[in-house]
C-alpha cells in the first residue's frame, strides 16, 4: 500500500524559508510522479509543483523562482524547499503520487485533483500546515 508521510510544516514570517518533506513508501516504481499540492483557506486545492521519476520539474507560476523541488528515489524522500515565503503561500500542503503526470494541466475540483490526463491522482499525505505572517 502506497504512504506518503509529510513533514517539515511551520510558522515564519514573509520573505522565510521553510523545508517540507515527504518520505513515501509502498511501491518501487521510481517513475511515478510526484509532487505537492495546497490548499489555502476558502479556496480550492491547487498544484504547486510536480517531478517526474527523472527529475523533470514543473512549478506554478506563484511560486516559480521561489520554490524548489527534488526527490531522492533511493531515500524515498521528495523534498520542497520554499524560500521567499509570503502570506498568500500560507496553506495546507499535501504531497502527492500517481504513476501517470501531473503538473501543468492537472486541475483539482470538489475535493478532488486530477493528473494531465483527467485521471485522478490517487495517492495523497495527510498534508503539513504552513503559516506566513507578514
Amino acid at each position: 500500500q502506497v504512504q506518503l508521510v509529510e513533514s517539515g510544516g511551520g510558522s515564519v514570517q514573509a520573505g522565510g524559508s521553510l523545508s517540507l518533506s515527504c518520505e513515501f513508501s509502498g511501491y518501487t516504481d521510481s517513475n511515478y510522479y510526484m509532487g505537492w499540492f495546497r490548499q489555502r483557506p476558502g479556496m480550492e486545492r491547487e498544484g504547486v509543483a510536480s517531478i517526474s521519476g527523472d527529475g523533470d520539474t514543473y512549478y506554478a507560476n506563484s511560486v516559480k523562482g521561489r520554490f524548489t523541488l527534488s526527490r531522492d528515489n533511493a531515500k524515498k524522500t521528495l523534498r520542497l524547499q520554499m524560500n521567499n515565503l509570503q502570506p498568500e503561500d500560507t496553506a495546507n500542503y499535501s504531497c502527492a503520487a500517481a504513476p501517470t503526470p501531473f503538473g501543468p494541466r492537472s486541475y483539482c475540483s470538489a475535493g478532488l485533483c486530477y493528473g494531465n490526463d483527467g485521471r485522478p491522482i490517487g495517492f495523497w499525505g495527510q498534508g503539513t500546515q504552513v503559516t506566513v505572517s507578514s
